[in-house]
């Protein structure tokens, strides 16, 4: 049942209003005028399969059919096809844990990892208000809460799998949207019909072995309708220097391994393996912990498109969460 808000009203959304397809004929779980600040109640992007007390079994066990769960639909009143819908995040609150994971069918260098991994993190308060977690002695992993699914509504009816993003948003997984930060959405529905969900305390850019450090989600936000911005076709999205902390993060620089490849993806690959070869020769880590701390904190990006034939992409990894360690490679 949707349920009609008005600004004096308390706007929230629950954990058990969840729906695994975007449709936009799902009828909204709530009715919002423009400007309106919703509460969120999420589970995590694995539908909290996976607990602070799982283990390596209930890795093996995870059902991808429930995967990246999305909370809403929320309809907001005026948003109409061709206008934006301004998603600002005023708080994002994440639960006493978090979880990482390697699974054998998924991330960029899969066929390397058949076998399955789990890492639990504490995410307590004192832990939090230290502004990271441990990944393991002498590493330490920035916290920066983000909602990796945020979305309205595609145009075309019919079920669509809430795992591939969309023009219309969904699992982007994009950590540059903590709290402070604005993202713009194009509508394509009456009401936008916006959702949101997949909680992560921290993320690298790529999310290369398939997991953030995922974790159940408090999040405030704000939706407003904006009009006359009909070359917005994507979503885009204005940063928080504070929140983000990139300065902190890379504050001793960063230590990139670069792919060459005709092909994009390939070029991935290539980058991935080389700081996981990297990381092994190094940090004495072993390859499941080197694979899963690049996808926390290594930034997956291009650094040259045009040379063609060949792409080149970049694997870069923060020194500063080595603490204690020589900086050097």
């Amino acid at each position: 049942m949707s349920t009609t808000c008005r600004s004096h009203s308390i706007h929230y959304v629950n954990k058990t209003q969840r729906q695994f397809k975007w449709n936009n004929a799902i009828k909204p779980v709530l009715t919002v005028d423009s400007g309106a600040e919703i509460s969120f109640d999420l589970l995590d992007g694995g539908n909290n399969q996976i607990t602070d007390k799982s283990t390596i079994k209930d890795v093996e066990n995870f059902d991808i059919e429930t995967a990246d769960p999305i909370f809403g639909p929320v309809y907001v009143n005026g948003s109409q096809p061709g206008d934006v819908l301004r998603v600002e995040f005023l708080d994002l609150q994440p639960a006493t844990y978090g979880w990482a994971a390697i699974f054998s069918s998924f991330g960029v260098v899969k066929e390397d990892f058949p076998e399955p991994y789990l890492k639990i993190f504490d995410l307590s308060p004192e832990q939090v208000a230290k502004g990271y977690t441990v990944f393991k002695e002498g590493i330490h992993i920035p916290i920066r809460p983000f909602l990796g699914v945020v979305g309205v509504a595609p145009g075309d009816a019919g079920d669509f799998d809430t795992i591939p993003p969309m023009d219309t948003g969904g699992n982007i997984d994009c950590k540059y949207i903590t709290t402070g930060s604005t993202i713009y959405l194009p509508v394509k529905v009456a009401g936008a019909l916006f959702s949101c969900g997949d909680g992560h305390a921290a993320q690298g850019d790529g999310e290369v072995c398939g997991s953030a450090i995922e974790t159940p989600m408090k999040a405030k936000i704000r939706l407003t309708v904006e009009k006359d911005k009909s070359w917005l076709k994507s979503p885009q999205f204005l940063t928080n220097p504070k929140t983000l902390r990139q300065a902190e993060v890379l504050s001793k620089g960063e230590y990139g391994c670069l792919g060459i490849d005709e092909d994009l993806f390939e070029a991935s690959k290539k980058a991935c393996r080389q700081a996981i070869e990297w990381l092994v020769q190094t940090k004495n880590l072993t390859r499941e912990e080197a694979y899963m701390l690049i996808s926390l904190v290594g930034d997956l990006k291009i650094v040259e498109a045009v040379d063609m034939p060949n792409h080149v992409v970049a694997m870069s990894i923060p020194l500063s969460i080595f603490v204690g360690h020589e900086i050097n490679s």
